[in-house]
């Protein structure tokens, strides 16, 4: 499975109550992987209610597309390890879910799928809302929200946007040239495997001047003649990258 970083701030304990009662309800919806991590780990949580809400949810999920999700080439052994416990196990066939295996809806959440609004209806919509609509905006809403809330000073909020299993590659491709977004963002990109097989991601992250300089160096070997002499004379680029570039150019043509 891919890093998670949604999961880490439940790991991490840093997800407030009302954060991870959503959460445990099955409100909140990242893609299966990180869904179920999260409902696992809030069987442990030092709220009894939570833990019996996460426990009730899991059970509601449909033993047929647990076994076919557990038999996915990404689900760790301590996952299948805990729904064996269960009685479920992986079936012969596998299948990637990039669709939460649970989805409860609440009042309010088809505001979250509006595509006719414009981007200023949007930012006003999303002004008005409190920390946890904003955080289901970011998994669940339209590509629009994304665009804004992975801006969002809260990490929280930006990571729930790369979380989100609505997200594409062309929005990915998009936020890497970004210089609004938080290294933060631009680090996840830069760590998940599926999205640096896309050339124009990689040379996103390294023509950003937010990316920082060591993945930028480390992607600069990606890079194809004719972007690396633009590299080498783009002001906008930190200057070690620059050099760097400069002399991949001089060697590649010797």
């Amino acid at each position: 499975m891919e890093p998670s970083p949604l999961y880490d701030f439940f790991r991490r304990g840093e997800a407030a109550r009302d954060v991870r009662m959503l959460a445990a309800q099955g409100g909140l919806a990242p893609r299966a992987g990180e869904q179920l991590n999260i409902l696992v780990l809030l069987l442990d949580d030092p709220d009894p209610e939570i833990r019996q809400t996460a426990d009730d949810t899991l059970n509601r999920i449909p033993p047929e597309a647990l076994s076919r999700f557990l038999a996915g080439p990404d689900v760790s052994l301590g996952l299948r390890e805990f729904f064996a416990d269960r009685g479920i196990f992986p079936d012969d066939t596998g299948e990637v879910f990039d669709q939460p295996l649970i989805e409860t809806t609440q009042e309010g959440d088809e505001d979250l799928l509006d595509e006719t609004l414009d981007r200023d209806s949007v930012q006003t919509k999303i002004s008005k809302m409190s920390f946890t609509q904003r955080l289901k905006a970011a998994t669940k809403g339209t590509s629009e929200m994304r665009a804004i809330l992975v801006r969002d000073t809260n990490k929280m909020i930006a990571a729930a946007v790369m979380s989100s299993p609505k997200l594409t590659e062309q929005e990915i491709e998009t936020f890497s040239r970004m210089g609004s977004v938080s290294e933060d963002i631009l680090r996840i990109i830069a760590h998940n495997r599926k999205w640096m097989k896309s050339y124009k991601i990689t040379l996103g992250l390294v023509k950003n001047p937010k990316t920082p300089i060591a993945i930028g160096m480390n992607l600069l070997n990606r890079i194809q003649q004719k972007e690396l002499a633009q590299i080498a004379i783009d002001r906008n680029v930190p200057e070690p990258l620059r050099v760097a570039a400069r002399k991949k150019v001089l060697t590649n043509r010797t």
